[in-house]
């Protein structure tokens, strides 16, 4: 509750609480991998180290935490948009996929300067996604039809018919590897800092986190959306026009997906060259867990994880410990954040005893 523009005793402890409750979530998943590496590692503390300091070592490590935490944003933004609205839309990874895809048919193709080429294979792309997601969403408003059954196949049609595309339009016959033929000279976002990675997608994806929290929890449409996510049968009988705003919600999330893998098609090759699912889609409902649903907390999710992935691989190299280990703390971070129970019994307690305080004054 706000009472003269400032938040109540609950609501700050809330938001602390939250810090603390995902604090202590990773403090006991590090501590459990920690025991399970001192089994198979003969310096478990210095395996601990190199995946803490490791992206840290060089500019280019650090950089790489960067630029794979780009295409794990818009992921978890795509997931954000239709997990709110209650759709449990998977397709997010097929739109990325076919973003990906048909941004690179343009940069291929479209005879055009560098920057009109990439503004419209990024629209493709978005519109791409969008219609990938728009199915699953269609056949739950038309018929009712389990929009996660029929996304999770519908991943697969997209990766075989963009594979047929891709061997029918892109391929480049000449190439030892399989590739398409290559982007026109100039088509890419670019290098941000020398001997590095890492792109222009970085103030692509911090534009798109901006304006998806904005929609979601300052536009008259997020508001409807949260409403019907949260009660549908409330949505209806309020008069908000649910199948219009399930639509919506999917429609904004796939357009979020394809571009992200335009993005990501655009900032790190010169060619396309994806010959399965990349499994940032997967990896987007990831983030929506540890972000809690705020588009505002996913980018944070997403450096994160993508520094945990780029330590685990310093790790790997300068430790007898698996890399996969990282999956481990991953793992158990995202059951400890999403159980609701989790410290449950102290936070009742602590707003309780705040509210009674309140009341006293």
């Amino acid at each position: 509750m706000i009472k003269g523009g400032k938040k109540s005793n609950v609501d700050v402890f809330n938001t602390y609480f939250a810090i603390l409750r995902f604090t202590i979530a990773v403090l006991i998943a590090f501590t459990i991998s920690f025991i399970i590496m001192s089994f198979s590692s003969s310096n478990s503390l210095g395996a601990i180290k190199n995946l803490f300091i490791g992206p840290l070592t060089t500019v280019r490590r650090f950089s790489t935490v960067l630029e794979t935490a780009i295409p794990l944003t818009f992921a978890g933004l795509s997931i954000c948009v239709m997990f709110k609205a209650n759709q449990f839309n998977m397709a997010a990874e097929g739109g990325f996929f076919l973003g990906a895809l048909g941004a690179a048919m343009i940069a291929i193709y479209m005879p055009a300067p560098p920057v009109i080429v990439i503004l419209a294979a990024m629209l493709t792309a978005g519109v791409i996604g969008a219609f990938v997601c728009a199915i699953p969403g269609f056949l739950k408003v038309r018929w009712n039809c389990s929009e996660l059954v029929i996304s999770l196949m519908l991943n697969y049609v997209a990766l075989y018919f963009g594979t047929f595309i891709f061997n029918q339009f892109a391929k480049d016959p000449s190439s030892a590897y399989k590739a398409s033929l290559p982007f026109q000279k100039g088509v890419s976002l670019g290098t941000i800092i020398p001997k590095t990675r890492l792109h222009g997608g970085v103030f692509i994806v911090l534009v798109f986190v901006f304006l998806t929290y904005i929609f979601m929890f300052k536009t008259k449409w997020g508001y409807k959306l949260r409403v019907v996510g949260s009660n549908l049968k409330f949505g209806q009988y309020v008069g908000i026009g649910t199948a219009g705003v399930i639509m919506m919600a999917q429609l904004i999330g796939g357009f979020i997906a394809g571009v992200g893998g335009a993005t990501e098609m655009l900032g790190m090759y010169t060619r396309f060259q994806w010959s399965a699912l990349p499994g940032y889609g997967f990896d987007g409902v990831v983030l929506n867990i540890l972000a809690k649903g705020n588009p505002a907390y996913v980018p944070v999710a997403a450096f994160a994880v993508a520094y945990l992935r780029v330590g685990a691989d310093y790790m790997y190299k300068q430790s007898d410990v698996a890399a996969e280990i990282v999956s481990i703390i991953e793992a158990l971070v995202i059951v400890l954040v999403a159980a609701n129970a989790f410290l449950s019994k102290y936070q009742h307690k602590m707003i309780t005893k705040l509210s009674t305080e309140g009341g006293n004054k």
